[in-house]
C-alpha cells in the first residue's frame, strides 16, 4: 500500500507545481529550456516542471520617486530638483529579455535625463515652465525605454529648491522689480497730469474769466482749512495794473 502512495504523492506534487494562477494585472513570460516560448495569462497557466520556467510581470502603472538631483542651470545656478515618474510595462517579453532589471534601469535613466534636460534651461524657465519641462522629459524617457517594453505615461517635477543665498538674491531682484514698476507708474501719472495741466492752461488762455473763477475757488478752499495763516494769491492781471499805475505816477512827477 505504501508503495502505491509514494508515486501518487510524487505525481500530485508535480501536478501541483505545474499549476500557476496569474492575476488579471500580471502576465507570465514562459521559457522552455532557457529559450523564450510565449507570454501567458491571465488565469490558469500550466508549466511543465524542470522544462519550463515562468517569470511574472506586473502590468500596472508604477509610481517611482526620482531622488533629489543637484542640477546646474544654464545660467549657472545650482538647484535641487525632485520628481515623480509614472510608467508601465506594455511588452512583458522585452521587459524581461532586453534589460536585466527594468525598474532599476528606468530609475537610473530618469535621473540622468532629469539632470540633462533641466541643465539646458535657465532658472526662470524651470520655475515658470514646469509643464513644458515635464513633457520634454517624458518624451525623452518614453523614446529610450520603448526598446525595453516600457511606456512612460507621465513625469511631474515635485520640488525645485534653491540655496538660501539664491533665495535672498531672488527676493532682492523681486523688490527691485517692484520699485521699478512703482517708478514707472509714478512717471506715467506725472506725464498724464502734466498733459491735463497743459490742456487746462490752454483753456484758461482762451478764456481769461476762467482764471478769475479759479482764483475765487482757491479763496473758498483756503477759507475752509483750519490754518492760522492765510496767503492770498494775487492774479497776474492785478499785479500788472499796479505796475502800470506806478509807472504813470512816476511819469507825472517828471
Amino acid at each position: 500500500m505504501v508503495g502505491y502512495l509514494v508515486p501518487l504523492v510524487v505525481v500530485a506534487a508535480i501536478l501541483f507545481s505545474a499549476i500557476r494562477i496569474v492575476p488579471e494585472y500580471q502576465r507570465a513570460v514562459v521559457f522552455f529550456l532557457g529559450r523564450f516560448q510565449t507570454v501567458k495569462g491571465p488565469g490558469l497557466v500550466l508549466i511543465i516542471p524542470f522544462l519550463q520556467q515562468m517569470v511574472r510581470v506586473d502590468l500596472r502603472v508604477v509610481t517611482m520617486d526620482i531622488p533629489t538631483q543637484d542640477v546646474i542651470s544654464r545660467d549657472n545656478v545650482t538647484v535641487h530638483v525632485s520628481a515623480v515618474l509614472y510608467f508601465k510595462v506594455v511588452d512583458p517579453e522585452k521587459a524581461i529579455i532586453q534589460v536585466e532589471d527594468y525598474y532599476a534601469a528606468t530609475s537610473q535613466l530618469a535621473q540622468t535625463t532629469l539632470r540633462s534636460v533641466l541643465g539646458q534651461h535657465e532658472l526662470d524657465e524651470m520655475l515658470s515652465e514646469r509643464d513644458k519641462l515635464n513633457l520634454d522629459i517624458q518624451a525623452i524617457l518614453d523614446e529610450q525605454t520603448a526598446s525595453w517594453g516600457i511606456k512612460v505615461t507621465n513625469v511631474e517635477l515635485k520640488h525645485i529648491d534653491l540655496d538660501e543665498s539664491m533665495v535672498r538674491a531672488i527676493a532682492r531682484q523681486a523688490e527691485a522689480e517692484r520699485e521699478r514698476r512703482a517708478k514707472v507708474i509714478n512717471a506715467e501719472g506725472e506725464l498724464q497730469a502734466s498733459e491735463k495741466l497743459l490742456a487746462a492752461a490752454a483753456v484758461i488762455a482762451q478764456n481769461p474769466q476762467a482764471l478769475q473763477l479759479r482764483y475765487l475757488q482757491t479763496l473758498v478752499d483756503i477759507s475752509t482749512e483750519n490754518s492760522t495763516t492765510i496767503v492770498f494769491p494775487l492774479p497776474i492781471d492785478v499785479m500788472k495794473a499796479f505796475a502800470r499805475s506806478s509807472d504813470d505816477n512816476d511819469g507825472g512827477d517828471v
